[in-house]
C-alpha cells in the first residue's frame, strides 16, 4: 500500500526587514479569505507547527499516536485548538487508519462548517493527496471486501477542491491533474472539457498556455480516422494554429508545424475518400468537386497526388 506523502501546511511567509543601528524587525503573514495578508501570532505559528507534526504521525499510520498528540495539543493551546481542530482531527484519525474515502468526507464536513479556519489549507492539501491516490489507481473498499476503482471519486474531490480554493494554486493543480488523468486513460473528450474549463477560468499566464495545448492535443487524439467525422481534427488544427501564433518559440520546440502538416494530410485523405465514394457510385460532378478540393486545399499532400491522377485519367464532365 502506497503511503500518502507528507503534506506541508500552506502558508505564505514574508519577512520584512527594517535594518537600522538598533534592530531587525520581521513578521509572518498569511492570506485570509479575502486574499489579504494577515499577521500570524507566535502562538498561532507554534500551533500550526504542532499540527504539522501530527500530520506526520498520520502519514506514518499511527492512529493512537495521532489521538494522543491531538489531546496534548489541545491542552497546550486551549485558546486556539477549538471545535474546528476537533473536526479536522476526525479526518486525520480516519486517514491514519487508512480509511481514505471516509477521511475525504470528514474533511468536507470540516471545510463546510469552518471555511475560515486556519486549518483550511491543511485540509485541502489532505484531500488533494487522497484524490491524487485515487486518480493514479488506488482502490476503494466496499463492504470491507470488494476493491473498486476510485477514479471518479478522485475527480469529484479535485473539482470540489478547485471550487473551494478559488484562484489559489491548489485550485489550478487540481483541475490540471484531472485533465492529465483523463488523457492517460485515453478519455479524450473528458480531458478536452476539463482543459477548456481551465482555459476559461485562467485565460492568461502559464496555465493558459498549458490549457490551450491540452485542448489541441486532446482534440487531435480523439480523431479516429478518415471513416469518422473530422470536426475534432478541424478543432485541433485551429487550436494548434492559435498556439503557434501566441507561443511561437514553444510551438517550434514542440514541432507544431509537423503536427499541422499531419493534420492537413488527414483532412486531405478524408476528402479524397469522399471523392472516391462519389466516383464509385457514378456521381461524376461531386467526385470531381472533391478531387479538385483536395488538389486546391492540400496541394503538397499525398492525397493530392492521387486526386490529380484521377482527374487526369477521367473526364468527369
Amino acid at each position: 500500500m502506497r503511503k500518502i506523502s507528507i503534506v506541508k501546511i500552506i502558508l505564505i511567509t514574508i519577512s520584512f526587514f527594517s535594518v537600522s543601528r538598533n534592530a531587525v524587525c520581521s513578521e509572518t503573514l498569511r492570506l485570509n479569505e479575502q486574499g489579504q495578508l494577515q499577521k500570524i501570532s507566535d502562538n498561532d505559528e507554534q500551533y500550526l507547527l504542532r499540527v504539522a507534526q501530527i500530520k506526520r504521525l498520520v502519514d506514518e499510520g499511527s492512529a493512537e499516536k495521532v489521538k494522543n498528540a491531538a489531546k496534548q495539543l489541545k491542552k497546550d493551546f486551549p485558546g486556539v485548538a477549538g471545535e474546528d481542530f476537533n473536526s479536522f482531527m476526525l479526518g486525520e484519525v480516519l486517514l491514519a487508519k487508512g480509511k481514505l474515502s471516509k477521511a475525504v468526507r470528514q474533511y468536507d464536513v470540516f471545510l463546510d462548517k469552518y471555511p475560515t479556519s486556519t486549518l483550511k489549507d491543511a485540509a485541502l492539501d489532505r484531500q488533494f493527496e487522497i484524490a491524487n491516490e485515487f486518480l493514479t489507481g488506488r482502490k476503494k473498499t466496499i463492504l470491507m471486501i470488494f476493491k473498486l476503482s476510485a477514479f471518479e471519486d478522485g475527480v469529484k474531490t479535485m473539482e470540489k477542491i478547485s471550487d473551494r480554493a478559488g484562484s489559489a494554486d491548489i485550485a489550478k493543480r487540481s483541475l490540471v491533474l484531472v485533465a492529465q488523468s483523463y488523457e492517460k486513460r485515453k478519455q479524450y473528450n473528458e480531458a478536452y472539457l476539463k482543459w477548456s474549463e481551465i482555459s476559461n477560468r485562467w485565460p492568461t499566464g502559464e496555465i493558459a498556455r498549458e490549457a490551450l495545448l491540452g485542448m489541441a492535443r486532446t482534440k487531435y487524439a480523439s480523431y479516429h480516422g478518415p471513416q469518422y467525422d473530422v470536426s475534432s481534427l478541424i478543432s485541433a488544427k485551429t487550436y494548434y494554429e492559435n498556439f503557434k501564433l501566441r507561443y511561437p518559440e514553444e510551438a517550434k520546440r514542440l514541432q507544431v508545424d509537423e503536427i499541422l502538416t499531419n493534420i492537413a494530410e488527414k483532412l486531405a485523405q478524408k476528402n479524397l475518400l469522399i471523392a472516391q465514394y462519389y466516383e464509385r457510385t457514378g456521381s461524376a460532378g461531386p467526385a470531381n468537386m472533391y478531387y479538385q478540393m483536395v488538389v486546391n486545399n492540400w496541394p503538397s499532400s499525398k492525397a493530392a497526388e492521387t486526386a490529380r491522377d484521377r482527374i487526369s485519367k477521367k473526364n468527369w464532365e
